[in-house]
Formats: C-alpha cells, sequence, structure tokens
C-alpha cells in the first residue's frame, strides 16, 4: 500500500480496441462509411480501469489475458507504460482468434462488435496474490463474476472489498447474477446496462452501494434506501470509449478513501468527462489525472 493510496487489483477481460472516430454516420447493412480517426488501445473495463487507478497513484494489479498474436503486443506495451503490474497476465491460448473490439463513433454515439475468447484470465488463489496484499478488488464485467465466483472468496479471504462493472452482456445469466451482487460492495452500472438488468428480471439494488452512470445526465447512487446525483461536467467529446471506467477509478480511489459518496460521484464524473477529450479509454492518461482527496 503506498501512502493512503490502497493497492488494488483489477480482474477480467483485456480487449485490443480498434476504434473508428468521426464517422458521419454509423454503418448499415451493404455500405461503407469512411471514418475520420482510427486508434488502437488496450480495452475491456479492468484495464482501463486499472490504468486510470495507476494514474491517480495506487499500486495497481491487472489479471487478465493478453488478446492474441500481435493484439497482444501493442496491448501489453501501453499497460507497461502505465506502470499496471502485470504479474498476473499471461498470453491467450493460440487455439482462440485474437480478442477484439470494434468501437464506432459517431457525435459523442457509440456501437460496439466484440470477439470474445477463452477464458477472462488466468486463475490464481488468494495466496498467489497475498504479497501484492490488494484491499480492493474490482471485477470489469458481470459476466467475469458469473462465471468465476470464487474471487469473492478471495477478497473476503483477504480482507479486501468488491467492486463490479456490469458490462453489456445480452446472454448474461440473471439468477446467478441476483445470487452474487449481494456480495458486491459497489456495483457500477450504466443506465443501459440497467435497463438490461431490468429486462432479465435483476432486482434494482442488490449490492450494498449501486452507482449508476448515466452520462450526460451524470450519476446516482443507491445506498441504505437513499439516492444521491451528482450533475456531469460539460466537455467537448472525442471518444466515450472507456469513460465508464475511468469514472470508475475515480470513485473508487475516493471511497476507498471513506470520502462521502457526493464526493466521490463528483469525482468520478470529473474524470470520465476528462477522458472522453481522448481516444481510446487510455488516452491521455499523462494529462488526465484527477485527484482523489
Amino acid at each position: 500500500m503506498s501512502g493512503d493510496h490502497p493497492n488494488i487489483l483489477c480482474v477480467g477481460r483485456l480487449y485490443c480496441d480498434v476504434i473508428f472516430t468521426d464517422l458521419p454516420r454509423m454503418p448499415t447493412a451493404g455500405t461503407e462509411v469512411f471514418a475520420g480517426g482510427l486508434g488502437i488501445h488496450a480495452g475491456g473495463g479492468a484495464a482501463i480501469t486499472a490504468g486510470h487507478l495507476a494514474a491517480l497513484g495506487h499500486q495497481t494489479a491487472l489479471a487478465a489475458c493478453y488478446p492474441g498474436a500481435d493484439f497482444g503486443n501493442i496491448v501489453r506495451r501501453e499497460l507497461q507504460d502505465l506502470k499496471i503490474n502485470l504479474d498476473l497476465c499471461r498470453d491467450q491460448d493460440p487455439r482462440f482468434d485474437p480478442q477484439l473490439t470494434s468501437a464506432f463513433v459517431q457525435n459523442g454515439e457509440r456501437a460496439f462488435v466484440t470477439h470474445r475468447a477463452g477464458p477472462a484470465f488466468p486463475q490464481f488463489t488468494a495466496q498467489d496474490i497475498d504479497h501484492f496484499r490488494p484491499a480492493h478488488i474490482h471485477i470489469g464485467e458481470a459476466t467475469t463474476l458469473v462465471d468465476n465466483p470464487n474471487l469473492i472468496e478471495i477478497a473476503r479471504t483477504l480482507g479486501a472489498t468488491l467492486s463490479l462493472d456490469c458490462s453489456w452482456d445480452d446472454n448474461l445469466d440473471a439468477d446467478k447474477i441476483t445470487r452474487l451482487l449481494p456480495e458486491i460492495d459497489v456495483f457500477l452500472p450504466n443506465d443501459s446496462e440497467v435497463q438490461l438488468l431490468q429486462k432479465l428480471g435483476v432486482p434494482a439494488q442488490l449490492s450494498k452501494i449501486t452507482v449508476i452512470k448515466q452520462g450526460c445526465n451524470g450519476a446516482s447512487a443507491l445506498f441504505n434506501g437513499s439516492q444521491i446525483h451528482a450533475p456531469a461536467v460539460s466537455t467537448q467529446v472525442v471518444d466515450t470509449t472507456g469513460a465508464g471506467d475511468a469514472f470508475n477509478a475515480a470513485f473508487l480511489g475516493a471511497w476507498l478513501k471513506n470520502k462521502p459518496i457526493e464526493h466521490c460521484l463528483e469525482l468520478g464524473n470529473a474524470k470520465g468527462a476528462n477522458s472522453t477529450t481522448f481516444r481510446g479509454g487510455l488516452g491521455g492518461l499523462s494529462n488526465n489525472v484527477v485527484s482523489t482527496d
């Protein structure tokens, strides 16, 4: 642990994001669209949150499988530059195709096509990470928790708190996530994901704190029967990819310091807004530091 910045482990799928920006319109069947900008970056909620936590001063580790082929080298270099501990990362089995996301961005709106392959991360035990002494474990997507519920026991064994982003998945197992969410300290879905969960029959609030990211409408926190809202920060948007993951980093960094929830929301909104002024979830991190004090 570094000063008052607790050590944090992020767990989840690691993608290579191919991001097309400045689109005149979204692609439609049978047509071709030419992008004004292109970026290739490390992606996936766990990795992006880890990068922003590291920028905030936390000793941060990532457990993930590199996306495969030459894409893995691109992602590895970017994460190394951000000083993320990658000891729990491994190359994906070469039998699997590369794990990629194509992001299409037009006027602040976005759509994704993703290829998910193999396990989300190499398996580990509480003993394997005890030397890192994580005070908190963040899981990048609900499906990773559903597939690996042992992460809850690992966190409890180490005395670490747990957070979970939702991440969109039409095939999310509603029964399993309903059983697991009460074990989560902070659940961080966005508005669209909340609607998906409601459609699947998952109750609105099961975790101890539910933080709903609402884009240009700010963010809200539900806890102890109360709701607190913080407005968004206005900015000139280039690419919203990973903005929610950047929000997670600032919110969690402040929450782990026992800051008031409203302050945590405000810092999350500021961090998320600032991240949208760069292409890619980890873009511009050297200029994208928001204090959690």
